[in-house]
Protein backbone atom coordinates (compact mmCIF):
# COMPACT_ATOMS: atom_id res chain seq x y z
CA UNK A 1 0.00 0.00 0.00
CA UNK A 2 3.03 2.28 1.01
CA UNK A 3 4.56 2.15 -2.69
CA UNK A 4 3.46 4.79 -4.26
CA UNK A 5 0.86 5.87 -1.96
CA UNK A 6 1.11 8.36 1.00
CA UNK A 7 1.03 7.03 4.57
CA UNK A 8 -2.00 9.59 5.64
CA UNK A 9 -3.69 8.02 2.85
CA UNK A 10 -2.42 4.54 3.49
CA UNK A 11 -3.40 4.62 7.58
CA UNK A 12 -7.18 4.73 7.02
CA UNK A 13 -7.48 1.46 4.75
CA UNK A 14 -4.47 -0.45 6.26
CA UNK A 15 -6.51 -1.63 9.25
CA UNK A 16 -9.98 -2.12 7.24
CA UNK A 17 -7.88 -4.48 4.70
CA UNK A 18 -6.37 -6.67 7.53
CA UNK A 19 -9.28 -6.77 9.08
CA UNK A 20 -11.04 -7.90 6.38
CA UNK A 21 -8.16 -10.48 4.78
CA UNK A 22 -5.95 -10.99 7.90
CA UNK A 23 -4.43 -14.48 6.12
CA UNK A 24 -2.75 -14.71 2.70
CA UNK A 25 -5.63 -17.80 2.46
CA UNK A 26 -8.47 -15.37 3.40
CA UNK A 27 -7.18 -12.95 0.82
CA UNK A 28 -6.73 -15.43 -1.99
CA UNK A 29 -9.87 -17.18 -1.55
CA UNK A 30 -12.11 -13.31 -2.01
CA UNK A 31 -13.27 -12.10 -4.91
CA UNK A 32 -12.11 -9.45 -6.67
CA UNK A 33 -14.35 -6.50 -6.41
CA UNK A 34 -14.00 -7.37 -2.80
CA UNK A 35 -10.37 -6.36 -2.86
CA UNK A 36 -10.65 -3.65 -4.81
CA UNK A 37 -13.64 -2.55 -2.86
CA UNK A 38 -11.30 -2.24 0.02
CA UNK A 39 -8.34 -0.23 -2.15
CA UNK A 40 -10.81 2.22 -3.17
CA UNK A 41 -9.25 5.69 -2.73
CA UNK A 42 -5.61 4.02 -2.63
CA UNK A 43 -4.94 3.92 -6.15
CA UNK A 44 -2.70 2.79 -8.66
CA UNK A 45 -5.05 -0.51 -8.79
CA UNK A 46 -2.64 -2.89 -10.17
CA UNK A 47 -1.44 -3.13 -7.57
CA UNK A 48 -4.44 -4.79 -5.57
CA UNK A 49 -4.99 -7.50 -8.75
CA UNK A 50 -1.26 -8.14 -8.08
CA UNK A 51 -1.35 -8.53 -4.34
CA UNK A 52 -4.50 -10.67 -4.96
CA UNK A 53 -2.80 -13.27 -7.58
CA UNK A 54 -0.06 -13.41 -5.10
CA UNK A 55 -2.21 -14.64 -2.70
CA UNK A 56 -3.10 -16.81 -4.82
CA UNK A 57 0.56 -18.04 -5.82
CA UNK A 58 1.15 -18.66 -1.87
CA UNK A 59 -1.88 -20.69 -1.55
CA UNK A 60 -1.02 -22.88 -4.14
CA UNK A 61 2.47 -23.18 -1.84
CA UNK A 62 0.47 -23.97 0.89
CA UNK A 63 0.36 -20.72 2.50
CA UNK A 64 3.97 -19.92 3.55
CA UNK A 65 5.89 -17.29 1.66
CA UNK A 66 9.30 -18.20 0.54
CA UNK A 67 12.34 -17.03 2.74
CA UNK A 68 13.96 -16.17 0.25
CA UNK A 69 14.84 -12.89 -2.18
CA UNK A 70 14.91 -15.15 -5.63
CA UNK A 71 11.78 -17.24 -4.89
CA UNK A 72 9.47 -14.31 -3.40
CA UNK A 73 10.68 -12.47 -7.07
CA UNK A 74 8.77 -15.55 -8.60
CA UNK A 75 5.53 -14.49 -7.12
CA UNK A 76 3.18 -11.65 -9.06
CA UNK A 77 3.11 -8.16 -7.03
CA UNK A 78 6.79 -9.00 -5.90
CA UNK A 79 9.37 -6.58 -7.28
CA UNK A 80 13.07 -6.13 -6.40
CA UNK A 81 12.52 -3.80 -3.71
CA UNK A 82 9.78 -6.34 -1.82
CA UNK A 83 11.48 -9.10 -2.46
CA UNK A 84 14.79 -7.43 -0.58
CA UNK A 85 12.79 -5.92 2.34
CA UNK A 86 10.35 -9.32 2.66
CA UNK A 87 13.73 -11.67 2.74
CA UNK A 88 15.49 -9.50 4.64
CA UNK A 89 13.45 -7.95 7.51
CA UNK A 90 10.69 -11.21 7.92
CA UNK A 91 13.18 -13.62 7.43
CA UNK A 92 16.79 -12.29 8.09
CA UNK A 93 18.19 -13.30 4.58
CA UNK A 94 21.98 -11.10 3.89
CA UNK A 95 20.52 -8.96 0.93
CA UNK A 96 19.67 -5.52 -0.25
CA UNK A 97 16.96 -3.32 -1.38
CA UNK A 98 16.52 0.00 -3.24
CA UNK A 99 13.57 2.31 -2.64
CA UNK A 100 13.67 5.72 -3.79
CA UNK A 101 15.17 7.11 -0.22
CA UNK A 102 17.89 3.95 -0.55
CA UNK A 103 18.69 5.02 -4.28
CA UNK A 104 19.46 8.57 -2.61
CA UNK A 105 21.21 7.96 -0.22
CA UNK A 106 23.75 5.46 -1.97
CA UNK A 107 23.79 7.71 -5.47
CA UNK A 108 24.97 10.81 -2.94
CA UNK A 109 27.32 8.14 -0.74
CA UNK A 110 29.08 7.07 -3.93
CA UNK A 111 28.80 9.40 -6.46
CA UNK A 112 26.63 7.62 -8.49
CA UNK A 113 26.68 9.94 -11.74
CA UNK A 114 24.08 7.19 -13.80
CA UNK A 115 20.81 8.16 -14.10
CA UNK A 116 18.58 6.86 -11.44
CA UNK A 117 15.41 6.37 -13.04
CA UNK A 118 16.96 4.11 -14.85
CA UNK A 119 20.78 2.00 -15.03
CA UNK A 120 21.65 4.00 -11.77
CA UNK A 121 19.07 2.11 -10.09
CA UNK A 122 21.14 -1.23 -11.28
CA UNK A 123 24.11 0.15 -9.85
CA UNK A 124 23.00 1.15 -6.13
CA UNK A 125 21.39 -2.42 -5.99
CA UNK A 126 24.45 -4.22 -6.53
CA UNK A 127 25.84 -1.48 -3.60
CA UNK A 128 23.05 -2.27 -1.46
CA UNK A 129 23.81 -5.97 -1.60
CA UNK A 130 27.88 -5.53 -1.39
CA UNK A 131 27.28 -3.17 1.96
CA UNK A 132 24.16 -4.59 3.20
CA UNK A 133 25.19 -6.08 6.98
CA UNK A 134 25.45 -9.79 7.54
CA UNK A 135 24.25 -9.02 11.11
CA UNK A 136 20.34 -8.10 10.81
CA UNK A 137 20.44 -7.15 7.55
CA UNK A 138 16.50 -6.03 8.28
CA UNK A 139 17.79 -3.58 10.89
CA UNK A 140 20.40 -2.26 8.79
CA UNK A 141 18.18 -1.66 5.14
CA UNK A 142 15.27 0.09 7.30
CA UNK A 143 17.52 2.48 8.76
CA UNK A 144 19.02 3.34 5.18
CA UNK A 145 15.36 3.92 4.21
CA UNK A 146 14.93 5.74 7.24
CA UNK A 147 17.94 7.67 6.59
CA UNK A 148 17.20 9.31 3.41
CA UNK A 149 13.55 9.70 4.31
CA UNK A 150 14.78 12.14 7.65
CA UNK A 151 17.90 13.33 7.01
CA UNK A 152 19.48 12.54 3.37
CA UNK A 153 16.24 14.12 1.62
CA UNK A 154 15.62 15.12 -1.58
CA UNK A 155 15.44 19.04 -0.82
CA UNK A 156 18.02 20.34 1.75
CA UNK A 157 19.53 17.03 3.08
CA UNK A 158 20.21 17.62 7.13
CA UNK A 159 24.24 16.66 6.47
CA UNK A 160 25.24 18.04 9.69
CA UNK A 161 22.83 15.33 11.33
CA UNK A 162 24.09 12.48 8.67
CA UNK A 163 26.19 9.41 10.30
CA UNK A 164 27.73 9.00 6.91
CA UNK A 165 28.66 12.56 6.34
CA UNK A 166 32.56 12.14 6.44
CA UNK A 167 32.08 8.97 4.09
CA UNK A 168 30.03 10.77 1.44
CA UNK A 169 31.71 11.56 -1.86
CA UNK A 170 28.85 14.15 -2.84
CA UNK A 171 28.88 16.18 0.90
CA UNK A 172 32.77 16.05 0.28
CA UNK A 173 32.53 17.46 -3.26
CA UNK A 174 29.74 19.70 -2.55
CA UNK A 175 27.07 18.16 -4.93
CA UNK A 176 24.08 16.85 -2.54
CA UNK A 177 21.95 19.21 -4.91
CA UNK A 178 22.64 17.84 -7.60
CA UNK A 179 22.71 13.76 -6.76
CA UNK A 180 20.88 11.97 -7.75
CA UNK A 181 20.65 12.34 -11.28
CA UNK A 182 17.00 11.73 -12.51
CA UNK A 183 16.02 12.95 -15.81
CA UNK A 184 12.94 14.89 -16.74
CA UNK A 185 9.56 13.04 -16.29
CA UNK A 186 7.45 13.49 -19.54
CA UNK A 187 4.56 15.56 -18.93
CA UNK A 188 1.08 13.42 -18.55
CA UNK A 189 -0.76 13.09 -22.02
CA UNK A 190 -4.03 14.53 -22.25
CA UNK A 191 -6.78 12.38 -22.93
CA UNK A 192 -10.41 13.55 -23.53
CA UNK A 193 -13.20 11.59 -22.63
CA UNK A 194 -16.96 11.78 -22.28
CA UNK A 195 -18.71 10.03 -19.57
CA UNK A 196 -22.39 9.04 -19.22
CA UNK A 197 -23.89 8.70 -15.76
CA UNK A 198 -27.49 7.14 -16.21
CA UNK A 199 -29.69 6.93 -13.36
CA UNK A 200 -32.92 5.37 -12.93
CA UNK A 201 -36.06 6.93 -11.41
CA UNK A 202 -35.21 4.12 -8.49
CA UNK A 203 -31.96 6.31 -7.78
CA UNK A 204 -29.86 2.77 -8.95
CA UNK A 205 -26.72 4.16 -11.10
CA UNK A 206 -25.22 2.11 -14.43
CA UNK A 207 -22.06 0.80 -13.48
CA UNK A 208 -19.79 -0.90 -15.97
CA UNK A 209 -16.52 -2.72 -14.97
CA UNK A 210 -13.36 -2.23 -17.28
CA UNK A 211 -11.38 -5.74 -18.25
CA UNK A 212 -8.11 -6.54 -16.71
CA UNK A 213 -6.25 -5.48 -19.65
CA UNK A 214 -7.76 -1.65 -19.55
CA UNK A 215 -6.81 1.49 -17.22
CA UNK A 216 -8.60 0.87 -14.03
CA UNK A 217 -9.36 -3.04 -15.26
CA UNK A 218 -11.39 -4.86 -12.86
CA UNK A 219 -13.23 -1.26 -11.43
CA UNK A 220 -16.31 -0.48 -11.92
CA UNK A 221 -17.45 3.34 -13.58
CA UNK A 222 -19.94 4.97 -15.24
CA UNK A 223 -19.56 4.28 -19.22
CA UNK A 224 -16.81 6.16 -21.06
CA UNK A 225 -15.28 6.84 -24.32
CA UNK A 226 -13.54 8.71 -26.55
CA UNK A 227 -14.36 12.50 -26.91
CA UNK A 228 -14.72 12.14 -30.62
CA UNK A 229 -18.38 12.77 -31.02
CA UNK A 230 -18.68 9.56 -33.22
CA UNK A 231 -17.52 7.21 -30.27
CA UNK A 232 -19.88 8.73 -27.54
CA UNK A 233 -22.36 8.52 -30.12
CA UNK A 234 -21.71 4.78 -30.27
CA UNK A 235 -21.73 4.44 -26.60
CA UNK A 236 -24.88 6.14 -25.95
CA UNK A 237 -26.35 3.96 -28.26
CA UNK A 238 -25.04 0.86 -26.32
CA UNK A 239 -27.03 1.90 -23.56
CA UNK A 240 -29.92 2.58 -25.16
CA UNK A 241 -29.83 6.59 -24.42
CA UNK A 242 -30.17 9.54 -26.61
CA UNK A 243 -30.97 12.60 -24.56
CA UNK A 244 -28.04 13.28 -22.65
CA UNK A 245 -27.41 16.79 -21.08
CA UNK A 246 -23.97 18.18 -19.73
CA UNK A 247 -23.70 18.18 -16.32
CA UNK A 248 -20.02 19.53 -15.55
CA UNK A 249 -16.42 18.09 -16.48
CA UNK A 250 -13.48 17.02 -14.48
CA UNK A 251 -10.16 16.06 -14.33
CA UNK A 252 -8.01 13.46 -12.65
CA UNK A 253 -4.37 13.36 -13.29
CA UNK A 254 -2.61 9.93 -13.73
CA UNK A 255 1.58 9.17 -13.49
CA UNK A 256 1.52 9.74 -17.23
CA UNK A 257 -2.30 10.33 -18.22
CA UNK A 258 -4.40 13.57 -17.47
CA UNK A 259 -7.72 12.45 -18.24
CA UNK A 260 -10.46 15.69 -18.80
CA UNK A 261 -13.34 14.42 -19.40
CA UNK A 262 -17.19 15.66 -19.83
CA UNK A 263 -19.93 14.51 -18.03
CA UNK A 264 -23.11 13.53 -19.55
CA UNK A 265 -26.20 13.03 -17.36
CA UNK A 266 -29.69 10.60 -18.37
CA UNK A 267 -32.50 9.39 -16.73
CA UNK A 268 -34.31 6.35 -17.44
CA UNK A 269 -37.60 4.63 -15.80
CA UNK A 270 -36.68 1.58 -13.21
CA UNK A 271 -37.68 -1.07 -15.93
CA UNK A 272 -34.32 -0.42 -17.45
CA UNK A 273 -32.47 -3.12 -17.29
CA UNK A 274 -28.20 -3.40 -17.93
CA UNK A 275 -27.15 -4.21 -21.23
CA UNK A 276 -25.55 -8.03 -21.54
CA UNK A 277 -21.93 -8.70 -21.95
CA UNK A 278 -22.16 -9.25 -25.41
CA UNK A 279 -23.31 -5.58 -26.36
CA UNK A 280 -21.34 -3.68 -24.15
CA UNK A 281 -18.76 -1.15 -25.60
CA UNK A 282 -15.00 -2.75 -26.20
CA UNK A 283 -13.14 -2.65 -22.82
CA UNK A 284 -15.84 -3.85 -20.49
CA UNK A 285 -17.42 -6.90 -19.55
CA UNK A 286 -19.93 -6.56 -17.08
CA UNK A 287 -22.64 -4.11 -16.34
CA UNK A 288 -25.19 -3.79 -13.84
CA UNK A 289 -27.59 -0.93 -12.24
CA UNK A 290 -26.28 -0.04 -8.46
CA UNK A 291 -27.81 1.69 -5.70
CA UNK A 292 -24.96 4.57 -4.70
CA UNK A 293 -25.39 2.82 -1.08
CA UNK A 294 -23.88 -0.15 -2.25
CA UNK A 295 -20.97 1.50 -3.96
CA UNK A 296 -18.93 0.51 -1.26
CA UNK A 297 -19.09 -3.25 -2.18
CA UNK A 298 -17.53 -2.61 -5.52
CA UNK A 299 -14.19 -1.44 -6.96
CA UNK A 300 -14.95 2.06 -7.62
CA UNK A 301 -11.79 4.48 -8.12
CA UNK A 302 -11.63 7.87 -7.05
CA UNK A 303 -11.53 8.58 -10.84
CA UNK A 304 -15.10 7.21 -11.41
CA UNK A 305 -16.19 8.88 -7.93
CA UNK A 306 -15.63 12.34 -9.13
CA UNK A 307 -17.57 11.32 -12.48
CA UNK A 308 -20.34 10.62 -10.28
CA UNK A 309 -20.09 13.82 -7.66
CA UNK A 310 -19.93 15.88 -10.87
CA UNK A 311 -23.36 14.09 -11.91
CA UNK A 312 -24.37 14.99 -7.98
CA UNK A 313 -24.49 11.40 -6.88
CA UNK A 314 -23.46 10.86 -3.74
CA UNK A 315 -20.52 8.27 -3.09
CA UNK A 316 -18.95 9.02 -0.25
Amino acid sequence: MLQQTRVDTVRRSYERFLDRFPTVLSLAEARQDDVLALWSGLGYYRRARLLHEGARAVADLGGALPENRRALSSLPGIGPYTAGAIASIAFGEVVGLVDGNVARVLSRLFEIEEDMRTRGMRTASIIADRIVAARDPGAWNQALMELGSVVCTPQKPVCYKCPLANHCRAFGAARTGELPFLSTKKKPVTCRLVSIVMERDDGAILLVRRTEDRMFGGLWEPPSSDEAASAHERLASAFGVSRLKRVGAIEHVLSHRKLAVNVLYTQVSRGQRAPRRGVLPEGYDRARFVQPRDFGKLGVATFARKILACADVSVW
